[in-house]
């Protein structure tokens, strides 16, 4: 499964980033492959739009899981629609790694 992390960098030892739309970083992790790759966000500026966008941005890249600190109202029934699922996290100290060994672990 690939899943979509919002992190604050591009490095394991980034913090996951509370923001969805607006994150700077995301890092898709394909749990099987294990595959990773760190992608900056192109709508993180955007005036307005940026969640909606964010998301059909993640979703060209065939995520099935989206891992973040929250998530705006608009993006919940979007995610639904597209059969993505969504988890909040919101323990800010987290970092890439510890998400990504969380994963493992399941």
């Amino acid at each position: 499964m690939k899943v979509a992390i919002t992190s604050s960098g591009n490095q394991m030892e980034s913090k996951i980033d509370q923001r969805f739309g607006r994150c700077a970083v995301f890092v898709i992790y394909d749990t099987e492959t294990k595959a990773l790759e760190f992608i900056p966000n192109p709508n993180k500026d955007a005036n307005n739009g940026a969640g909606p966008a964010s998301v059909q941005f993640v979703a060209s890249h065939h995520v099935q899981k989206i891992i973040s600190g929250e998530f705006g109202i608009k993006i919940r029934s979007l995610l639904d629609s597209m059969k993505i699922q969504m988890t909040i996290l919101k323990d800010s100290d987290k970092n890439i790694r510890e998400i990504i060994d969380m994963l493992n672990q399941n």
